[in-house]
């Protein structure tokens, strides 16, 4: 297991209810109300918000991954990702799909960019022999 050496920032968060709660940051920046995926409550859940964190975070080290290739990623950059929540034998898993968009670059260079942003990206590293996850390139 790798240590952090420089903790660049710390989030911090308090949730009530478990998957029908709340939870907020520290900051007040995040306040949200939780529901079960597929309920009818109006709340987001957390394969959601893994979602967004890890997209977000993806399109970051695509960024840097560019940077290192001598490419620029395009401004409409974006990245589609499906966090499923399955169980097998009744144990719950997580498995996960990136199809990522980077219009105006080659097919080749988009591949190396997002297999490059897999090995940065922390969510990737991560999930990297936890779960099952597919990079496709839209």
């Amino acid at each position: 297991m790798t240590r952090i050496d420089n903790v660049l920032y710390t989030a911090q968060t308090h949730t009530t209810g478990g998957r029908d709660g709340a939870a907020r940051s520290s900051d007040g920046r995040l306040a949200i109300k939780l529901s079960p995926p597929g309920s009818p409550g109006e709340g987001t859940n957390p394969e959601q918000l893994f979602a967004a964190g890890w997209s977000a975070c993806f399109i970051g080290a695509m960024r840097r991954t560019a940077q290192s290739l001598q490419v620029t990623v395009p401004a409409d950059v974006a990245v589609d990702a499906e966090v499923d929540l399955g169980a097998t034998e009744g144990d719950f898993f997580l498995q996960a799909r990136l199809t990522v968009s980077l219009p105006g670059l080659d097919r080749e260079t988009a591949r190396k960019v997002v297999e490059g942003a897999h090995q940065l990206c922390p969510y990737s590293k991560a999930t990297r022999g936890n779960i099952a996850v597919e990079l496709t390139v839209a």
